[in-house]
């Protein structure tokens, strides 16, 4: 499997969805880490529409949930059906039997919601009654979140987050950008024809890859300095003494797991077979930004967890 194929499809994403490169890289990544994705941005920076095009690249089923306040575990796993005609009960799966999740503003949801959901993300089933059933070999949830609006929204417990595989945060794109989308939406039909679709990427092409992935080289000074980026989140005093004040709690051992994966992947698609100190600090603040809780000092002193890492890699010397 080459990378040549997920590059082009990178640059048919990058041509549905400007400005937002390192978002498109992320979602690539993901699906070579087997690993599911937080996306969280303001509305209108397409995040659901990058999704759609990424489905429409990969072979699979696709499917988009919008959670509410009302929504129900059994919407989202399926649930048992009474037949009259002869007594029984037939399974009836629901929505996350399919090989891609849109999980669209997905702290909507109530607390039993996210327990089905963090079921199915931990262990690639669901369970209903007495009975688990078994989700599809490739099972991505792609989640998204608004930051901007709290009213009736409720805060994902921090299990669930850890199952992330990263946390991504877009931006309003550029004044020049700006005006490429509005040619792009303005000409919708003639530049989709101009950009191409490659062949959508079978699954056993997706599962190669993941094994090259692993394969990639990862010399042990590096992977050193991968897992002191990590242990320094726990022992963060011992780098300043503010990073140890700000920091409640730090990463735990999946962190470790996750940027080590997502490390690899960015080589792989840089076309390199060997992973540098770049790769790891490309991917270490989407990786742990999520995972790492902050102090109620780190509150009152205006830092957040992105300002925290960036200090903290500062200060973890490179090999």
């Amino acid at each position: 499997m080459s990378a040549e194929h997920f590059q082009a499809l990178r640059n048919y994403l990058n041509n549905q969805v400007l400005g937002q490169e390192r978002f498109i890289e992320g979602l690539l990544i993901a699906v070579l880490a087997d690993g599911h994705l937080l996306v969280e941005g303001p509305p209108g920076l397409a995040k659901t529409r990058a999704v759609n095009a990424l489905a429409n690249g990969l072979e699979g089923d696709f499917h988009r949930i919008q959670f509410t306040p009302d929504l129900l575990p059994a919407d989202l796993t399926g649930t048992d059906i009474y037949r009259p005609e002869d007594g029984s009960f037939v399974f009836q799966q629901g929505p996350l039997f399919h090989n891609i999740v849109l999980a669209d503003e997905i702290n909507r949801a109530p607390a039993k919601v996210q327990s089905a959901l963090l079921e199915a993300m931990a262990e690639r089933q669901i369970t209903v009654g007495q009975t688990s059933y078994s989700l599809p070999d490739m099972f991505l949830v792609l989640a998204t979140q608004n930051p901007l609006e709290q009213e009736g929204t409720y805060p994902l417990p921090e299990a669930q987050l850890d199952r992330f595989l990263m946390h991504l945060k877009l931006t309003y794109p550029e004044a020049a950008t700006e005006r490429d989308i509005l040619r792009l939406t303005r000409g919708e039909d003639i530049a989709g024809q101009q950009a191409k679709m490659p062949s959508p990427l079978q699954q056993k092409d997706i599962f190669a890859a993941r094994k090259e992935v692993l394969n990639i080289y990862m010399n042990e000074e590096v992977e050193n300095y991968l897992v002191e980026l990590v242990i320094a989140t726990r022992n963060a005093a011992a780098y300043s003494e503010d990073l140890g004040r700000w920091i409640h709690y730090g990463a735990s051992p999946r962190a470790t797991i996750a940027l080590d994966r997502c490390a690899r992947a960015k080589a792989w698609l840089d076309n390199r077979d060997f992973v540098t100190p770049d790769d790891i600090q490309a991917v270490y603040q989407n990786v742990l930004r999520h995972r790492i809780i902050l102090s109620y000092q780190a509150e009152a002193d205006g830092v957040d967890a992105d300002q925290v890492l960036a200090t903290l890699s500062s200060l973890v010397p490179a090999p």
